[in-house]
């Protein structure tokens, strides 16, 4: 015979005999417990099955073995009601499977006789319980034959016994039960319901359910209903709301079931009712948390994108306008107040939005940090958008006073506008991110609309800044030379490196493309080196193939230097490693330094390059004159080399010649000329241009006129042709 899994035990059993009673217990009541037609709960038939068990034991071990007690077993079960023969058929298993198992050590009992003996005490239960159960049909046979003449009684005591364990189930249910005719007048409520609905009875009982309509009823709620009442479903479940008599809202899962008669027609309705309203609550809560600021209480990122989908969702006519703010210089309030100040601020900042965006279909949110967001829909969401930036500058102007002080908030917005339906919401986002950028590098507390042009200038640059380290890994980086001819012969003097960036997607990129993204993420400085070492050793190249190119002596090569490179600790030791390494003299090298980074140069930037120049490498003052610098600093710097803007030479390519700017020129290069410093002139495109320069007396020249960048071979090919 097999037992139900839940009856099987463990191999090795408990150590005290009366644990090992009370486990053969615990198997029994497992076994024949599902088959068992008892109100007795699992634990209380447990707890009855205990005795009947140390009964077996004692049988078992008795001195004068004597089954008779497993008869009385047997009928015992009968008289638990455990009739069904399948629990007497897992009653036999189990004594044979664990009687002796569990009870049968511990004495002088063999393990035969032990086994015999549990066999006798199965035949013996067996036969009791076979007994039992005549004696008890017998019994109930009689009781029939004898209760013939009140069978009506039994008929009414049975029904009134029925209805009072419908009424004890009706009564004490922990869900709210309501039963109602098919007409929808309510019948009879038990008292969960009633305590749901707010302990009024008689307003429950006196109402017609079609009275519950909510305005946040499911749209198929009633339509459910009408089916069932029509007898054309047996049930329906939905989540349902109610006003209770103080006007609160219970929500509740609804299920409504349909009683029929005897023939199968509809008769009534069986409505049951859970509360679900503090669960309901709570999930309200968890929402918001999940959908809200925690400091500001403003809506979230997640919010915010669910809303600005549905504002981009394609529709007749729909548009949008999306503010994006970024605070100016929160940084430096979170730096010197305190990061408890700078969420202060936010929070005030956070109210001063919200109340700019009070109108239909408008909300603010914020996206972390200082930056936030307002949202507009409408027709008329141009204007709308403009109205809500300015109203948004316009109550950040106030001053908030934190910790005593009166903090000035300033800020950038992007401001994105269109149809929907057009683009995606991380699109419009991105959009109005680079919109608020641009309004920020402006100056910022202004806002600026979105450009399409504007903004993919922007992705581009992004898209080069991201891919500039691995740029010059791949050596997608060349150089070329242009050219610096010496005015009073027309001889090459030089040349001046001018690195290039071969990309894969956007082809040959010039050095105003990709400097300055190199410049703000540091990479200018191995870009700047890898230059310089290339330049370097193309100059020694020059002059091992030409060594007396010219009357002056081998071609110098001009570099230039960034800002950031004249900061690197690094500089000098690097230029001296590269001309030791190449064997180039440090006189062929001239460094170009643009004016702008020397304006106001204290002696510790200034340390570096003076120690360049006392080695002998040229120092160029690059793009002289755009600065507006003092003339006499040019005695504390230590530069050899003018390089003269060509916006003070641009009149000279057509003649006659502005005479101011002739004027300017030579004073430029009679000062130049006074300090020991020659002069180089860029941009020169003209033949009439570079005979003006030489009568001037400048030294040097490059442009156009003479050569455009090329490749190094061709340093001495010169054009001499009119570029304009």
């Amino acid at each position: 015979m097999s037992i139900p899994p839940q009856a099987q035990a463990p191999d090795l059993a408990p150590d005290s005999p009366e644990d090992r009673l009370r486990r053969f217990a615990t198997i029994w009541s497992r076994a024949i417990f599902p088959v068992t037609a008892t109100s007795l709960t699992r634990p209380e038939f447990e707890q009855h099955l205990v005795p009947l068990a140390r009964r077996l034991i004692d049988a078992l071990h008795g001195r004068h073995f004597d089954p008779s007690p497993a008869q009385e077993i047997g009928a015992a079960l009968v008289a638990v009601h455990c009739t069904d023969p399948d629990a007497l058929s897992r009653t036999l298993g189990v004594v044979e499977s664990y009687l002796v198992l569990y009870c049968g050590a511990g004495d002088e009992l063999a393990a035969e006789e032990a086994r015999a003996r549990c066999a006798r005490l199965q035949h013996a239960l067996a036969a009791g319980f076979a007994a039992a159960l005549r004696e008890r049909t017998r019994s109930e046979q009689e009781a029939i034959a004898r209760s013939a003449m009140s069978a009506r009684s039994d008929a009414l005591e049975a029904l009134h016994a029925t209805e009072a364990r419908f009424r004890a189930v009706f009564e004490g249910a922990a869900i709210g039960i309501g039963i109602a005719d098919l007409e929808g007048r309510v019948l009879e409520v038990n008292e969960t319901l009633t305590r749901m609905f707010g302990g009024m009875e008689g307003q429950i009982r006196s109402r017609n359910v079609s009275e519950w309509v909510h305005p946040e009823d499911a749209p198929q709620v009633w339509k459910l209903y009408e089916e069932l009442v029509r007898g054309e479903r047996d049930h329906y479940r939905v989540e349902k709301p109610y006003y209770r008599g103080d006007g609160t809202v219970l929500w509740t899962n609804l299920t409504v079931s349909l009683l029929r008669d005897a023939e199968g027609r509809p008769q009534y309705q069986l409505a049951l009712m859970e509360d679900t309203t503090e669960r309901r609550l709570l999930n309200l809560r968890l929402r918001y948390e999940a959908t809200h600021d925690a400091l500001t209480g403003l809506p979230n990122r997640t919010l915010f994108f669910e809303r600005l989908e549905k504002a981009l969702a394609p529709g007749d006519g729909k548009r949008f306008g999306l503010c994006y703010l970024d605070l100016d210089g929160f940084k430096a309030v979170n730096d010197s107040l305190g990061h408890s100040a700078g969420d202060r601020l936010l929070v005030e900042v956070a109210d001063r939005l919200q109340s700019c965006a009070t109108g239909p279909g408008e909300m603010v949110a914020r996206l972390g940090g200082d930056e936030f967001v307002a949202l507009t829909t409408g027709p008329d969401s141009e204007y709308e958008a403009d109205e809500l930036a300015s109203r948004i500058l316009h109550t950040l102007a106030t001053p908030i006073r934190i910790e005593g002080r009166e903090l000035t908030v300033r800020g950038s917005i992007g401001v994105v506008e269109g149809p929907a339906g057009e683009r995606s919401p991380a699109e419009v986002l991105r959009s109005a991110d680079i919109t608020m950028y641009r309004a920020k590098s402006a100056g910022g507390n202004r806002f600026e609309f979105a450009d399409a042009e504007a903004d993919a200038r922007a992705i581009t640059r992004h898209g080069l800044t991201n891919a500039l380290p691995a740029a010059l890994e791949r050596g997608e980086f060349f150089i070329e030379y242009q050219p610096l001819v010496h005015l009073g012969d027309g001889s090459v003097h030089g040349a001046e490196a001018l690195v290039r960036w071969s990309h894969p997607q956007h082809g040959v990129l010039g050095p105003d493309r990709f400097i300055p993204l190199a410049e703000h993420t540091g990479l200018i400085v191995p870009l700047g080196r890898w230059v310089m070492q290339e330049s370097v050793r193309q100059a020694r190249a020059w002059q091992e193939a030409h060594p007396s190119a010219t009357d002056g002596g081998p071609l110098r090569i001009n570099v230039n230097l960034s800002p950031t490179q004249l900061y690197h600790p690094g500089l000098v030791a690097d230029t001296v490693e590269m001309l030791e390494r190449t064997g180039l003299a440090p006189g062929a090298l001239c460094l170009e330094v643009t004016e702008s980074a020397l304006i106001g140069a204290d002696d510790d930037l200034l340390k570096p390059l003076r120690q360049l120049a006392e080695m002998g490498v040229d120092i160029a003052l690059d793009d002289f004159g755009t600065g507006y610098s003092n003339l006499a600093n040019l005695r504390r710097l230590p530069v050899s080399v003018l390089k003269l803007d060509r916006s003070f030479t641009q009149s000279m390519q057509q003649l006659p010649a502005d005479p101011v700017d002739i004027k300017i020129v030579e004073g430029i290069v009679s000062l130049a000329h006074s300090l020991s410093l020659a002069v180089t002139v860029e941009g020169v495109e003209t033949g009439a241009q570079a005979e003006q320069l030489k009568e001037l007396g400048c030294d040097t020249a490059q442009g156009w006129y003479y050569a455009r960048p090329g490749a190094p071979d061709r340093i001495h090919s010169l054009a001499l042709v009119d570029a304009v």
